[in-house]
């Protein structure tokens, strides 16, 4: 299917022309066909190839409508541009041009209507003037009348060149802009919209934006026309289960759950501006019309910030209306969905620089070096990166983020020093803590510091990030009274030193925690402390009693007390040495190596 918007001044024939086109009526409210004018958009479908159907979305020349004309171009990718002859280019020509440029419609046709009322010719080459420096230049111009039927079939083969001409659908997953929401007896809510990229099928889950609301697809017309499934192009009518019409209208979206990042801020470039922008606006993007407020940039860079969140990818096109003046201000490229916070001073002149160097079309290389670390579902809802690609060239995948190599580099030696830094400082301390390694080398997610510690040679455990080969230096005071507690253990391995004796040989809970991740000592409960080794030599002992054991017999079989054995039975429980078979006994499981 193809899809082809109207546009053109007031009163030139649009309608009349596609009533001619297809015999159907695109005016579909009493008071559009009583005044003789499009209020609302119109809709209407014929076949010109005897293969292909070709649908028309019809829209109001007026000005006072401008806002209902938008929401018919802004998803369609061609235009057939009226024109009459009897009165030539007027100002809603222009005001429609100025809109399909900004944005960046560059198929259509040009039908010079009423030719039996003029000479078609003085107005062929007054348009083809004004189209000149447009993408619509050198369209082909057909002079036809809805009245006496000249020129229709001309009109037809120009329209069937144009459709054969229009480039295939961009890939990327499935969006419908509503413009229409309705009930249907017996069905339920049905909202009807150009589907520009992606599939619907009956049964496919959905999200309905900007709601954030799943829904689920119920039934599919197509041109009224039952089908099971649907890819873009298509006008379609989609059935939703359980969502009442006054819960969804028109400039909300059905998109791919996943797929599209939900935008309140962004950063765009602006295109054929007018001299003065007022900083409150009317952003017209698909079927939508949202209010936003204007923060201008640079000459031509500015962010929006929206009042409803839309469903949009980075180089889609806008329109910016003012809504006192009613007339198209400027056209925006959306050229960043997630930009970063605007806080210090010459933040926002560095960032129009930035903006001003940046591509209409985003590509995965560039902005993985521009943000210097991305995560990946961050380019897949922003519409750079498909969901289903591999790690881009040139680009280190960690976990969930992708990241500049430089930048990894530049990282990397930050870790190393960092952590060089605080052992330095800390001689006692077993590492530095991953969320502290983080800050240091202004990270945003502390979980790339266990992707990072292999290049910096360091290594992660229970104690934080350290090098492999670090070695804890006590003070000779500590390292003297640790020795002695090494002394006693080995005579005695089940005799830990009381809170009494730690604090008479002055040992901190730094120290003995620095022993601990040093490999000096084991710790079994705050106070209670052993050699390494004393846990493989407790179940060793413990295999040679009668099974199962009681705590009691295990106190014997260690010559201890309970503030130790009940931690310890507590830890061989953890490491797997010992079960409990019922509340009073436990059976050795497998000696500890």
């Amino acid at each position: 299917m193809f899809v082809i918007a109207t546009a053109g001044h007031v009163d030139h024939g649009k309608s009349t022309l596609v009533r001619a086109l297809t015999g159907m009526e695109p005016d579909r409210w009493a008071e559009e066909r009583r005044r003789g004018m499009t209020i609302d958009l119109g809709f209407a479908w014929t076949t010109l190839d005897n293969e292909h159907m070709t649908a028309f979305v019809d829209v109001p020349g007026h000005q006072r409508f401008v806002s209902n004309m938008l929401a018919g171009v802004g998803p369609v990718t061609a235009v057939l541009f009226v024109v009459a002859a009897d009165e030539g280019w007027r100002q809603q020509s222009a005001e429609h041009l100025a809109a399909l440029q900004a944005l960046d419609v560059c198929h259509g046709v040009l039908a010079v209507t009423r030719c039996d009322l003029a000479d078609p010719k003085p107005t062929i080459a007054q348009a083809r003037e004004r189209l000149r420096d447009t993408g619509l230049a050198g369209m082909p111009a057909v002079a036809v009348s809805a009245a006496s039927g000249h020129g229709l079939d001309a009109l037809r083969t120009a329209l069937r060149e144009l459709t054969r001409a229009l480039p295939a659908p961009r890939p990327g997953p499935s969006r419908l802009w509503v413009d229409r929401s309705f009930t249907v007896r017996g069905s339920g809510t049905v909202v009807t919209g150009t589907l520009g990229s992606g599939t619907m099928a009956v049964g496919d889950e959905l999200v309905l934006e900007p709601a954030g609301r799943p829904v689920r697809i119920r039934g599919l017309q197509s041109l009224k026309t039952k089908v099971e499934r649907a890819k873009a192009v298509s006008r379609l009518a989609v059935n939703l289960r359980g969502l009442g019409a006054n819960e969804v209208r028109r400039g909300y979206a059905l998109v791919q759950p996943g797929a599209f990042t939900r935008v309140t801020t962004m950063d765009v470039r602006l295109i054929r501006q007018a001299d003065r922008i007022p900083t409150h606006l009317v952003l017209h993007t698909g079927s939508a019309a949202v209010p936003v407020r204007l923060r201008k940039l640079g000459s031509h860079a500015a962010r929006l910030t929206l009042t409803t969140a839309l469903p949009l990818h980075m180089g889609e096109r806008g329109l910016l209306r003012d809504p006192g003046a009613q007339h198209i201000v400027a056209g925006v490229v959306v050229l960043d969905t997630f930009p970063a916070r605007l806080n210090a001073r010459g933040d926002a002149k560095r960032r129009a620089h930035q903006l001003t160097r940046m591509n209409d079309q985003p590509d995965v290389a560039s902005e993985i070096t521009r943000r210097g670390a991305v995560r990946r579902d961050a380019l897949v809802t922003a519409g750079v990166l498909a969901r289903e690609a591999g790690t881009p060239l040139d680009a280190i995948a960690a976990g969930e983020w992708l990241v500049d190599p430089t930048v990894w580099k530049t990282w990397v030696s930050a870790l190393s020093a960092a952590v060089d830094e605080w052992t330095a400082a800390n001689p006692l301390s077993p590492g530095l803590a991953p969320e502290a390694a983080a800050r240091r080398v202004s990270i945003a997610d502390p979980r790339l510091i266990e992707a990072l510690i292999t290049d910096a040679g360091l290594v992660l455990d229970s104690g934080g990030v350290r090098r492999k080969d670090a070695k804890t230096h006590f003070p000779a005071p500590v390292r003297r009274a640790i020795d002695e507690i090494h002394a006693r253990l080995r005579e005695d391995p089940f005799a830990a030193p009381s809170a009494e004796e730690l604090t008479r040989h002055r040992l901190s809970r730094q120290h003995l925690a620095a022993a601990v991740n040093a490999g000096l000592l084991c710790r079994l409960a705050p106070d209670v402390y052993l050699l390494p080794d004393a846990p493989a030599e407790a179940a060793r002992r413990l295999a040679s009693i009668e099974q199962p054991f009681t705590v009691s017999q295990a106190r014997t079989a260690w010559g201890t007390s309970r503030r130790v054995a009940l931690p310890l039975l507590e830890h061989l429980d953890k490491q797997g040495a010992t079960r409990r078979v019922n509340n009073t006994h436990r059976v050795i499981s497998s000696p500890l190596p």
